[in-house]
Order: structure tokens, then C-alpha cells, then sequence
């Protein structure tokens, strides 16, 4: 049958799991590094045997307030931890240790641009919360394996209003989201790692009205385009079940990536059923105002503030300015360069341009990058003086400082006999090289094809190798063929 999908409008609410880049774990000194054999980072205290008491790690907690601030959240100034019971194979203690009535930040925003314009997406809460092991089924045919060592791996869960209205909304919102973590260096935002994992709450209603409906949460999606994938599936499922006239089922489902389906798991809990209660081995911990400035001091400049400094200081584009601050090792070797050159066209350009396809063609970020910025701000002064034209800049000279990352630019230049004459005489043979070589094109200009000019110029850098001080070979030429 066919179904009015227009008639109806999604609502959405996202759950974000970021595992804090923290040495060790929230309550214990257990090591948090990925990637170690399985078992290998645990303890009495990881692993819940009885009598074992956990110690609160206070790095955990300035980096849950230093996001807080960054999403203009209101920070809990007194805290306490709750127990959330449950049973799982991969939480040992039978309970979760996170924040149930007092989230260490509370309220607060994330702003998004969409081809529909630039909103604020409201947040309910960011609260502390310990994370689960790890459950195998793929090392053994018969049986379940379990991986503690992520067991107590701290996390922030930042968790939306119902507030996004379409998968478009929801996809921005996690590239500022992890955008925002990164810079502030509190989550790497690996989803494929699963250091940063999300929950989509979904709900439809009719057009026009304002009760929520029935909603379906979507369980660990491992990427952004995938939210936004299963987003578009569960909207037009319910749209069918509603248009059929059948319910829909408060419940808890996966999505498949291979078909970009959703498939039930399990009927939704309701939050009396984890009963929650105040961890008896966690002492309440407060906050102060003077905490809370220490955390504000040590963060740096946002995307958002940054686009706002190239656009206005250094007078960029804004398509520029948004791609340099997309990614904050990029950001940060951009600032460098500017403290080396005023000439913040050519060193984006360069970073746009030459690094860029570089780092794409060797397949390295640019934190693995070898040229020092000093370096590149060099060789934009190279070129500003004319002592070398940009095309031989960055297809002979910058490989090659690349490769020897200890010789200034001007060196290079030097020993690759590429820096450019401004002796005229030189430059006259080349001239009247080039000319010799096209004495047909030559009486076409004289009889009135002036725009040959460019051919001429051309083949004297040709000649050159580059060499030839463009200023200095367009007089000449002009002097000759005018004659």
C-alpha cells in the first residue's frame, strides 16, 4: 500500500557514549589503552570481588565539566554516583555504576548548520557512567567469550532533547558532536572503535501535533552515516504500522548494516526497572567554582570561534575556513604556519592544496606530516618574492623538503638551481629564444593577436626551467615584439 509519509514528522533524541582519554579506568588504576589481549587490564576492583572499593579518577571528571562547558552546559555543582542493576555477561559486579538524579551537567546545546539554516540542537544532560566489558561470539563456535579489559573504561553519555527532526539533523549533530570531543582531546571519537557509540530514540506524530509518540531506541550504531541510515529506515516503518493501523511498540532494536534494516531485540526497560539507588562505596563529591575556571582556562579555541578569526582577521573564506578547522591537528599546524607568514590566503592554499593531496596520496594524517611549519611559511615567502613561481614551488621544491625536513626552503631552492633570475641580461636570451623558436606566432602578434603574449611567456619558462622572473620576462618580451 502507499503511505503518506509527509503527513507525519520524526522526532529524535540521540545518546552518545564518548570513552574519556583517560590513562585509567573511573574507579580504579586499570589501564584503558585499546587494543591489548583480552583480560589482560583488569583487577579485583574491575572484575567486582567483594570487598574491593572504588576511588573516583578526578581526571574523569575534568574532562566530563570541560565538555559541559564547551556545549554551555550548567554544571552540578554536588554529585553522587547510582548503581544500575542489571545482569550481563560482560558487567561483572551485576550493576553499572553511573549518575542517575544529579548529571554533572545539566541543560546546554550543540549548534548545527543544515542546508536548512544553523540551529541549536538542546541537550538534556552529559553524566559520568562506567562502561561494560566486551562480549565475543566469534572465537569460539559453541560459546560466548567476555572481555573485561573495557569493563570501567570511564564515559561520558550525552544525551539530546527530543529536539533533532530529521536524519540530516541528527548526522550534523554528530559531526559537531565528535568534532567538539576531539578538540578538546577528552574522546578520539573512534566509532569504529567503539570509543564513541550511539543510541537513536525514535518517535513520529502527525504533522501539527505536539504529544510524542511511541518511541523505538536503535541500539549501538557504529557510525554516523549509519544513524542516518537507520533514522530513514524507522521512519518510514512506523509511518506503514500508523497508516496500516497497527501500533507501534516501545522497544529496543539493531540495525544491519548490509540492507540498512532495523530488527526488534528486545521489549524497552523502563527506568524503574534498573533500580537505581546511591552507590554506598562512592562518597558524594562536590565541585567547585574554582575547578570549574581551572577546566575553562585549559580550553582551547572552537571550530565555531575559529572560522570566526579566519573569515574576519585573516579575511578567508568561509569554505576555507571551515575545512581548516574541521580537524584540530589541521587547525593547529594552520596556526603555526600564521605565526611564521601574514600571507593567510597563500598558507591556506598550500594547506588546501599541495599538503592535502600529499596526505591523501600517502594516505597519512597530518599529524604524521614531516615538514615543519617555519619551513612551509619559507617557501610562501620564496614565492611572494618572486624568487620562485608557486608551480615550481610545490612540484619540485616541496617534495624535496619533504624528504629533508632539516634544509630551509631557500637552501633547496638553491641546490635544486631553481630560485629565479632577475638578471636581464639572462633573461633577454631566453627571450629571444623563445622568440626565434616562433617566428610565425611573433608576426601574429605584431599583426594584432596581442593575446600570445601568455604563449611567449610560457615558452621562456619552459626554457628557463622556471627560472625567469615572470615580472621581468613579460617587460622584455614586451620590449622586443613592440620594437
Amino acid at each position: 500500500m502507499a503511505i503518506n509519509a509527509e503527513a507525519y514528522e520524526i522526532i529524535v533524541g540521540l545518546e552518545v557514549h564518548a570513552q574519556l582519554l583517560t590513562k585509567t579506568k573511573l574507579f580504579c588504576g586499570d589501564s584503558t589503552a585499546f587494543g591489548a589481549e583480552p583480560n589482560t587490564h583488569v583487577s579485583p576492583i574491575t572484575l567486582g570481588h567483594p570487598g574491593t572499593l572504588p576511588k573516583l579518577n578526578k581526571k574523569a571528571v575534568e574532562y566530563a565539566v570541560k565538555m559541559g562547558l564547551a556545549c554551555h552546559c550548567e554544571i552540578e555543582r554536588y554529585n553522587y554516583f547510582a548503581r544500575k542493576n542489571y545482569f550481563y555477561p560482560d558487567l561483572p559486579k551485576g550493576y553499572q555504576i553511573s549518575q542517575h538524579t544529579t548529571p554533572i551537567c545539566i541543560g546546554g546545546f550543540v549548534k548545527i548548520k543544515t542546508e536548512g539554516g544553523e540551529r541549536n540542537i538542546a541537550l538534556n544532560r552529559i553524566h559520568l557512567e562506567e562502561d561494560a566489558g566486551k562480549s565475543l561470539h566469534d572465537v569460539d563456535a559453541e560459546n560466548t567469550g567476555v572481555d573485561y579489559n573495557r569493563a570501567g573504561v570511564p564515559l561520558i553519555e550525552i544525551v539530546t532533547e527530543p529536539d533533532i527532526r530529521s536524519s540530516d539533523e541528527a548526522y550534523h549533530y554528530l559531526v559537531e558532536l565528535r568534532k567538539l570531543l576531539r578538540y578538546l582531546e577528552v574522546c578520539d571519537g573512534n566509532m569504529e572503535e567503539g570509543s564513541m557509540r550511539c543510541d537513536a530514540n525514535v518517535s513520529i506524530r502527525k504533522k501539527g501535533e505536539t504529544k510524542l509518540g511511541t518511541k523505538v531506541e536503535v541500539k549501538n550504531l557504529n557510525s554516523i552515516r549509519n544513524v542516518k541510515r537507520a533514522i530513514e529506515f524507522e521512519f518510514l516503518r512506523m509511518v506503514e504500522l500508523v497508516e496500516k493501523g497497527e501500533s507501534i511498540i516501545q522497544q529496543t532494536r539493531s540495525f544491519d548494516s548490509s540492507n540498512g534494516t532495523t530488527f526488534a531485540l528486545r521489549t524497552k526497560e523502563e527506568a524503574n526497572d534498573y533500580r537505581y539507588f546511591a552507590d554506598p562505596d562512592l562518597p558524594p563529591f562536590s565541585i567547585t567554582d574554582a575547578f570549574i575556571e581551572s577546566v575553562r582556562k585549559n580550553i582551547p579555541a572552537l571550530p565555531e570561534q575559529l572560522i570566526e578569526k579566519y573569515t574576519n582577521q585573516f579575511h578567508l573564506s568561509v569554505y576555507d575556513a571551515t575545512v581548516i578547522s574541521d580537524d584540530k591537528e589541521t587547525a593547529d599546524y594552520f596556526e603555526l604556519v600564521t605565526k611564521e607568514t601574514t600571507n593567510y590566503k597563500a598558507a591556506a592554499n598550500w594547506m588546501l592544496g599541495p599538503i592535502k593531496s600529499y596526505l591523501n596520496e600517502q594516505n597519512l594524517s597530518i599529524k604524521n606530516f614531516s615538514l615543519q611549519p617555519k619551513i612551509l611559511a619559507q617557501l610562501i615567502q620564496l614565492v611572494d618574492g618572486n624568487k620562485v613561481n608557486f608551480s615550481v614551488a610545490s612540484s619540485k621544491i616541496f617534495p624535496e623538503l619533504i624528504k629533508n625536513g632539516d634544509c630551509s626552503a631557500s637552501e633547496m631552492a638553491g641546490r635544486l638551481n631553481l630560485l629565479q633570475t632577475s638578471n636581464t641580461d639572462e633573461v633577454m636570451a631566453w627571450v629571444e629564444q623563445a622568440l626565434k623558436a616562433m617566428p610565425e606566432k611573433v608576426n601574429e602578434y605584431k599583426k594584432g593577436k596581442k593575446g600570445l603574449i601568455g604563449l611567449f611567456v610560457g615558452e621562456v619558462k619552459k626554457i628557463s626551467k622556471g627560472k625567469a622572473d615572470p615580472k621581468i620576462t613579460n617587460q622584455l618580451l614586451l620590449e622586443k615584439l613592440e620594437s
